[in-house]
């Protein structure tokens, strides 16, 4: 075996264990980060109900749906979906009706500022590498695989 070929062997078994290490670890943080930023949203969203619906009623332009309908199932999405996703159980669920919440609300704003549009590409970039990848092994999905496998 040649020495570049013996580096490039090693260099492999490197990326792969700092890969093994450090995924669980990022997708942690991912699903922490977004799904507070969501968590936080459906709180303010309950501390004050009525400006949440006049919000719904005359900002947000929520395409099909009552805005009272529209107000409810974003308050309840934005208040369970990321209790889930931080545990990380029911994880691809859960990000794909976060990624749905975070798509209505910049189609269903008529104007946004660059900066939060921006920010909504983050949390959708996020959800999107953790439907991809799913939770990581630090998550109860990998703990209820687990027991169900050994079942």
């Amino acid at each position: 075996m040649t020495a570049i070929k013996k580096i490039l062997l090693q260099l492999n078994a490197l990326i792969v264990l700092l890969e093994t290490l450090v995924q669980p670890i990022f997708l942690l943080g991912a699903r922490v980060y977004v799904g507070w930023v969501f968590f936080s949203a459906g709180l303010s969203k309950l501390k004050d109900w009525e400006s949440t619906l006049e919000l719904f009623e005359y900002e947000y332009a929520v395409p099909v749906l009552n805005f009272e309908v529209a107000a409810y199932l974003a308050t309840f999405g934005e208040i369970a979906l990321p209790i889930l996703l931080i545990l990380g159980l029911a994880t691809r669920f859960s990000a794909a009706g976060l990624t749905i919440l975070n798509i209505v609300a910049v189609i269903s704003l008529e104007e946004m500022a660059p900066a939060a549009y921006y920010l909504h590409v983050i949390w959708g970039l996020l959800l999107a590498q953790i439907i991809l990848f799913s939770a990581g092994f630090l998550s109860l999905d990998k703990v209820v695989k687990m027991k169900l496998a050994n079942v």
